[in-house]
């Protein structure tokens, strides 16, 4: 589904400081499994040279997922267990760099995503069997490939001249490079002991519906050769402790909770004193939410935290800036024509970072040193003093941009775009909390209004960003208060924020001093990847929000099976 982010889910990872090893020698010092890779992409190169059309550029990238997690439910142990996977990508292009088979036809193949299939291979490295995988593997997309292309060239020929007149691929130089991540450190017994610890509280309260705790850690190794000459190892180990629990009011709403932590070391995670204050306020606000009134539809100024602000962001700008979206003829393109106008105020700047690990003392997620295409990751300022100087780009270049800035990315078995990694916001000469309150009071004070809303904490939210519906967000809080004129704070719920990218940030008045960190997974076309946004809490003029979709069902009938403390 092209032109909108399916999700950006609310979890606790955390990106892990990396060794970066360039191997001195030559093919003998690369790890064996990209010694395989590159002895097979070699031969595979050679033999199609003689075809009629053979490839002119080919990449492998073989993911190895270990996974190792605990989880807990009211005090009662739910899962636990280990897993291994690999998964083999392949990107196979014949043509030219001008045009090729990865060329998106202007009447899309709707089954073409699901060509295919995750191809699994030996967790094992077994030479023998991984070239096996990889020789199949190749020839089954060079023949779709060329049956692509066929289609490609005929779309070319029967459409309209395309806008962007950018080749489908950018020359970019061979990288090498190893990477390497602390083993991952395990006690599984007491991690099942601290999850069923962790959730037993909430099973005193027979309003409280739904209470998990997840402990889990993963390394992700990644190889990747290409037949540039590339050949990567990339590592990483996180940890990460997730709780969520949710009530119901009365009308049937469900009212959801969340805690997340994530650090580089298994030491990094909060203790457990920690961890059960945090517990005893989540269900202090979930009582809380059940007897909070609702919020009608409302236009006005609004406060949002900088985890809601992070969000908003990252749905609004980041979505909109992905360098793809600019080509794509059923793409809004709403900021393709604005390189060197203002879209902020003159003291916000925003940057994506993927080499910057921590912010404020947080882990960023969407951290890496190399992208899915194997392109060195950098620093991209895309909005420098409210002027947009830049977009986010893969190896798909677009009129005025013909190389990468290393924001190719993809889930394992997807193909990479342009996506966001640890977007930043900074502001000249911040407000202080109490500074940034005032100018909201003043603000509702002069609309006429009554009183004015703070989003604290949010769930997540999603764009779309075609032309064939409305271009638009919604973000979906979970805290939200309604700031009255004397200063006085009320909880209030059932409220989504929502609305139009170039209205939103023409609102966007003065940024705090304070910077929070939002750490999630967001999916699109290139499935889920992390991400990560810093940012300040900001004042905004004017802000929409709508009523929040609730279940029809009631509260459960039963009495529960527990005795619920009175209030």
């Amino acid at each position: 589904m092209r032109g909108r982010c399916l999700a950006t889910v609310r979890v606790a990872l955390a990106y892990v400081a990396l060794a970066y090893v360039a191997p001195a020698g030559g093919e003998e010092q690369l790890p064996t499994t990209l010694q395989t890779m590159r002895a097979e992409l070699e031969r595979s190169m050679a033999a199609l040279a003689e075809e009629p059309e053979p490839p002119y550029f080919v990449s492998y990238e073989i993911t190895d997922m270990h996974t190792v997690s605990a989880r807990a439910s009211f005090g009662a142990l739910v899962s636990s267990d280990e897993r291994r996977t690999r998964v083999l990508d392949v990107d196979l292009r014949v043509g030219d760099y001008d045009l090729d088979n990865t060329r998106p036809l202007r009447d899309p193949d709707i089954f073409a995503g699901f060509r295919f299939g995750r191809v699994r291979v030996p967790v094992e490295d077994d030479p023998a069997a991984l070239r096996t995988v990889l020789w199949n593997e190749t020839d089954h997309r060079y023949k779709a490939a060329l049956e692509q292309l066929t289609k490609v060239r005929t779309d070319v020929e029967v459409k309209v001249e395309a806008e962007d007149t950018a080749d489908d691929f950018s020359r970019e130089d061979p990288v090498i490079g190893i990477e390497t991540a602390a083993p991952m450190d395990v006690d599984i017994a007491d991690w099942e002991r601290r999850v069923k610890r962790y959730t037993l509280p909430f099973s005193a309260y027979g309003n409280i519906y739904g209470a998990e705790a997840q402990l889990s850690a993963f390394t992700e190794t990644r190889w990747f050769a290409n037949s540039d000459g590339s050949a990567i190892q990339a590592q990483e180990t996180i940890y990460r402790l997730f709780i969520y629990a949710n009530t119901k009011a009365d009308d049937g709403m469900v009212l959801p909770l969340y805690k997340d932590y994530g650090s580089f070391t298994l030491a990094g995670l909060p203790d457990d004193d920690t961890v059960a204050q945090d517990v005893e306020w989540m269900i202090a606000t979930l009582l809380a939410l059940r007897e909070a009134p609702l919020v009608d539809p409302y236009t006005g100024p609004a406060i949002l935290s900088g985890q809601a602000s992070g969000v908003f962001f990252h749905e609004v700008l980041g979505h909109r800036l992905e360098g793809h979206r600019q080509k794509d003829v059923d793409e809004g393109q709403t900021f393709r024509k604005k390189l060197g106008e203002s879209i902020l105020p003159a003291s916000f700047s925003v940057h994506f970072d993927p080499l910057r690990k921590s912010y404020g003392g947080r882990d960023l997620v969407g951290g890496y040193r190399y992208d899915n295409q194997g392109i060195r990751a950098r620093r991209v300022t895309v909005v420098d003093r409210g002027t947009l100087k830049n977009f986010l780009m893969s190896r798909m270049p677009i009129d005025g941009f013909p190389h990468s800035n290393g924001h190719g990315r993809k889930q394992m078995g997807y193909q990479p775009v342009a996506r966001q990694s640890n977007l930043i916001v900074e502001v000249d000469a911040p407000l202080t909390e109490d500074a940034l309150k005032t100018r909201l009071l003043e603000a509702i004070k002069a609309e006429g209004k009554t009183f004015g809303l703070r989003i604290e904490d949010i769930q997540g939210g999603f764009t779309f960003t075609g032309r064939l519906i409305p271009n638009s967000f919604n973000v979906a809080p979970i805290l939200v208060y309604r700031i009255h004129l004397d200063g006085r704070e009320e909880l209030v719920r059932g409220v989504d924020l929502i609305g139009t990218p170039l209205t939103a940030f023409s609102r966007v008045v003065a940024g705090g001093d304070r910077i929070a960190v939002f750490n999630g997974t967001c999916g699109a076309e290139s499935g889920g990847v992390p991400v990560s946004a810093a940012s300040p809490a900001i004042l905004i003029s004017q802000i929409e929000v709508q009523k929040k979709s609730k279940s029809q069902d009631r509260p459960p009938l039963l009495p529960p099976p527990v005795e619920v403390p009175s209030a």
